[in-house]
């Protein structure tokens, strides 16, 4: 518990707003509290979006790791999920997503989720592909 404290101390979210939605009765678990699952899919689409951007096309989630869910999302919340490039390879793209609530859409933002996605390029027959020139770091000349 002490380190879900420490992750969730108040600032800003890292990175760009890359969705937005409310939190609704259908999404929740039998306890009333969102359910994990829908909250994991929220960041995987997320990630994609900002991921399919950095790739220039098309990319398949590959690798989810250090999830995190540090507090309940309750019905009515909005849930906003932050995307921020920390890796990139040749034919992947990591990014650090974080989920941050407005209760019942008001008053400062609570971080309630986080976690890494890793997600690969591929081409139109499934397979890993470069990432397109523009995607990659600038190399020094050296």
């Amino acid at each position: 518990m002490m380190q879900a404290t420490l992750r969730n101390h108040p600032s800003d979210p890292k990175g760009e707003l890359a969705s937005r939605t409310l939190a609704m009765p259908a999404d929740t678990n039998p306890l009333g509290d969102i359910f994990g699952g829908w909250i994991m899919s929220l960041m995987d689409s997320a990630g994609k979006m900002s991921a399919t951007k950095q790739a220039g096309g098309r990319v398949v989630t590959a690798a989810v790791s250090n999830m995190a869910f540090l507090a309940p999302i309750k019905v009515g919340d909005t849930v906003c999920c932050y995307t921020e490039v920390t890796r990139i390879g040749r034919t992947s793209v990591t990014l650090a997503v974080e989920v941050w609530v407005l209760r019942q859409g008001q008053g400062e933002r609570v971080k309630v989720s986080d976690a890494e996605f890793t997600f690969v390029a591929i081409d139109d027959d499934g397979r890993p592909r470069a990432l397109a020139a523009e995607s990659l770091p600038a190399v020094a000349p050296g």
